[in-house]
């Protein structure tokens, strides 16, 4: 629950001048479930019940989801593991830097309820503070962050008994069940994985992503506009970082993650020439004839007008191993055979070389919100 009393009464209500498509209107979205501990006076609220927790809001809601089901969050702290499971979910925050979703689980962790004696862990895909697994849901003005403490671990020696193995944490899942997905002005923080686009498609606008290792990843079709990509630092000095993507795109989908007119900012600590731009994963599946790298997971990564601090290098973009057939980490895959491409990048960590390919004029003007996501035309729209 949020730890917010007194400030209800004095709600700074800035952010319901505009609707849930972005464009500004002359009354205040009207609300369905306010988190709070008591109800909120204000005509936007009217109508909307008031709950204890996100989750609660959510059990509330309708199942069919035929019409928008709007859930306001005040200014404040909620440590809530959040799963959206029904469609036409709204969460709209007091401010990006007010409103905070956050929980700490991570990879590592024992697998809740299993057998001690199994060392089961958790693993990546259930981290996230935030998973969506439903259709048409939206998100603004607020953070999502997973908390796991990666820096301290990652500061510790590798013999170190206290460092944890397995630091992916995710703050944020659009899932296999998700589609339609739009994000405005909204925080994602975390370290290791904090973006996992594993299905749908999904559109993020004026908003910021912050991590390190492979930090936006994933199979789903995913727009940055007009948003903030921050590397942060690791838990010691080192040379080397992260990296900014690690797409597994289906060799079936033209588009997977494309940047239009973003920023590429490192945190303080980050050194020059740390972060390439992506890698390309492809993940261990499960084939009739065995269990290895998915051959068809041909990632891309896309960067339109970006700019680009010192910390992404020359080079551009870095190789991945992936699992071969006898069971070994030897397969490798390079940036050449993947789809990673940029067009007007610029600033001091922006190049031009045979490893950097470059779209024409013409494949670039493909890179549109209309090509990319088809019939949906997504709320919060900036670039065309």
């Amino acid at each position: 629950m949020a730890n917010i009393s007194s400030l209800f009464k004095t709600l700074t209500r800035g952010a319901l001048l505009f609707s849930l498509s972005g464009a500004a209107c002359a009354t205040p979205v009207k609300y369905s479930a306010v988190v709070a501990p008591e109800p909120v006076a204000g005509a936007e609220f009217a109508s909307a019940q008031t709950y204890p927790t996100i989750r609660a809001a959510l059990e509330a809601a309708p199942a069919g989801g035929n019409s928008r089901y709007v859930i306001y969050l005040p200014e404040g702290s909620y440590r809530e593991k959040v799963l959206v499971s029904k469609p036409n979910i709204s969460l709209v925050g007091a401010g990006r830097d007010k409103t905070v979703i956050r929980y700490g689980d991570y990879a590592g962790m024992p697998a809740p309820g299993a057998d001690p004696s199994s060392k089961e862990t958790m693993g990546t895909f259930a981290t996230a503070t935030l998973t969506v697994e439903a259709t048409d849901f939206s998100a603004s003005d607020l953070t999502i962050e997973n908390s796991f403490d990666f820096l301290a671990s990652d500061a510790l020696p590798k013999d170190h008994t206290d460092k944890v193995n397995g630091t992916q944490a995710v703050a944020l899942e659009t899932g296999l069940g998700s589609d339609r997905s739009a994000f405005r002005n909204v925080r994602l923080l975390g370290y290791q994985d904090t973006l996992f686009v594993q299905g749908g498609r999904s559109y993020f606008v004026d908003s910021v992503i912050e991590g390190n290792v492979d930090f936006i990843f994933g199979a789903g079709q995913a727009v940055f506009d007009r948003s903030d990509i921050i590397t942060r630092p690791r838990g010691t000095e080192r040379d080397h970082v992260g990296y900014v993507t690690a797409p597994s795109t289906d060799i079936g989908n033209d588009f997977g993650l494309v940047f239009l007119n973003c920023r590429l900012l490192k945190a303080p600590g980050v050194p020059a020439d740390s972060s390439p731009l992506g890698r390309p994963w492809h993940p261990t599946t499960t084939f009739a004839d065995g269990r290895y790298a998915d051959p068809d997971a041909i990632g891309a990564s896309v960067f339109i007008n970006s700019y680009m601090d010192d910390h992404i290098p020359r080079e551009g973009w870095a190789s991945m191993r992936g699992t071969s057939r006898d069971g070994t980490k030897s397969t490798v895959f390079t940036p050449e055979n993947s789809r990673f491409f940029e067009y007007g990048s610029h600033g001091p960590g922006a190049a031009v070389t045979p490893k950097r390919r470059q779209l024409t004029q013409a494949e670039a003007a493909r890179y549109t919100l209309d090509n990319i996501f088809g019939d949906w035309k997504p709320p919060f729209t900036k670039s065309q």
